[in-house]
């Protein structure tokens, strides 16, 4: 996960899952092989093209409706960003729908892009999405400063919206964002609280099925700025009535402890000094131990971890880092989420599928807690490895014939 002030050229996605899959796109890397994607404990599955869908359906592009049902915002004042990659180059979608790159000559005088695609005057707004893999950023009451840049290979990018940095020039925008990857396998999207919660957002995919994930209960979004502000170590992630950021960016951001995690680790590694954890994916069942300061499995591969931190456990890095493979990566991912979702010492086989057990202990992840527990299908993206187990706020379709992204009651 990214944590620098902008993240320039970072690919789009940030979740595993469409990361993984905008990958594939790219690179011929199969779904199933995705690292630790809420399939880690079942079969490998790829999402297979429907009969009769070729190619230049897909180039049509996707029918996108976007509704403004903010209740204090008009259409006027909501702008759109629709950014991302498409599989070569970095892109942005124009206001006509037009898929362009991204050019350091689209910079204006103010050193930034306006790559803002406004709403209509009044009722929904009908776009179409080409195929990449992006974000649809929405802001509200201002628009952003998205600035092109040059990556680290001297290729046009675009610097990123963070936040949750209070120097970040987008810091006094309230904005937010879902993410996306469209392809000829089909539609596969998520909204995300992984690096911070504003802007409350449902998706709604149609196709092969039809899908929602997202909608808050009502009052959601004032009972998530309640629920992790009454936690006295997370109430300094909570910035006004704008956002509330991720505990791993407050950690960063001297707003959240470092050592939130500590004991916890140390009970689990405590533990399974002296009894077997098991793991299960979709390679087969990995049995470990610590010894010598590591946790170490044996059983379809030789997989060990060394002793995370605070933060390697809120950003599913570091020693918990999830390379894109069928053995390591899975299993690394079913560890962070049970750090994640303190179920780790409790429960010695993983992963654990009863969200009652979740967020029990006097370290739980409030910020995650207070994400599920405001969302109506109790799904949500709180931290990376969500998806794990199917709780993330993630739907796809092979077969998809509109999308709709609603800015919902704040």
């Amino acid at each position: 996960m990214p944590t620098s002030k902008h993240r320039v050229g970072a690919p789009p996605m940030t979740r595993r899952r469409i990361l993984g899959l905008a990958a594939g796109a790219a690179a011929g890397i199969g779904a199933g092989a995705v690292a630790g994607s809420d399939r880690a404990s079942e079969g490998p599955a790829r999402t297979a093209r429907p009969a009769g869908r070729t190619d230049a359906r897909v180039a049509e592009g996707l029918p996108l409706t976007v509704a403004n049902r903010t209740g204090e915002f008009a259409n006027t004042s909501i702008w759109l960003y629709i950014v991302g990659n498409d599989g070569h180059q970095q892109v942005r979608v124009t206001p006509d729908g037009e898929l362009k790159p991204v050019a350091l000559s689209d910079n204006g005088s103010d050193g930034f892009t306006d790559y803002a695609v406004p709403l209509s005057g009044s009722g929904d707004t009908t776009l179409t999405l080409p195929p990449m893999s992006g974000r649809i950023y929405a802001a509200l009451g201002d628009k952003l400063k998205l600035k092109a840049v040059e990556d680290g290979d001297g290729e046009p990018a675009l610097a990123y919206p963070a936040g949750w940095v209070e120097s970040d020039p987008n810091h006094p925008v309230l904005h937010d964002c879902a993410e996306f990857t469209f392809n000829d396998r089909g539609m596969f999207c998520n909204t995300t609280m992984v690096d911070m919660f504003s802007v409350p957002m449902a998706i709604r995919l149609t196709g092969a099925e039809d899908r929602t994930t997202g909608t808050l209960k009502s009052g959601g979004r004032a009972r998530i700025f309640s629920d992790v502000g009454a936690q006295e170590a997370f109430s300094r992630l909570v910035i006004d009535d704008r956002r509330v950021i991720a505990p791993g960016h407050g950690l960063d951001a001297g707003l959240f402890a470092e050592d939130h995690f500590a004991s916890y680790i140390d009970k689990v590694w405590s533990m399974y000094e002296s009894k077997d954890l098991t793991v299960t994916t979709n390679a087969g069942t990995f049995t470990g131990r610590v010894s010598g300061g590591k946790l170490a499995f044996a059983g379809p591969g030789s997989v060990s971890f060394a002793k995370p931190s605070t933060r390697d456990v809120l950003f599913c890095d570091g020693a918990l880092a999830a390379p894109n493979d069928p053995v390591v990566g899975p299993v690394a991912a079913i560890l962070g989420a049970s750090f994640n979702r303190t179920t780790l010492h409790d429960q010695a086989a993983q992963p654990t599928t009863d969200p009652a057990r979740f967020y029990g202990t006097d370290s739980a992840h409030h910020y995650a807690k207070a994400m599920h527990a405001a969302s109506e299908d109790g799904k949500a993206y709180g931290f990376a490895f969500d998806d794990v187990g199917g709780f993330a706020s993630y739907i796809e379709d092979g077969a998809p014939v509109s999308m709709t992204l609603t800015l919902t009651p704040f």
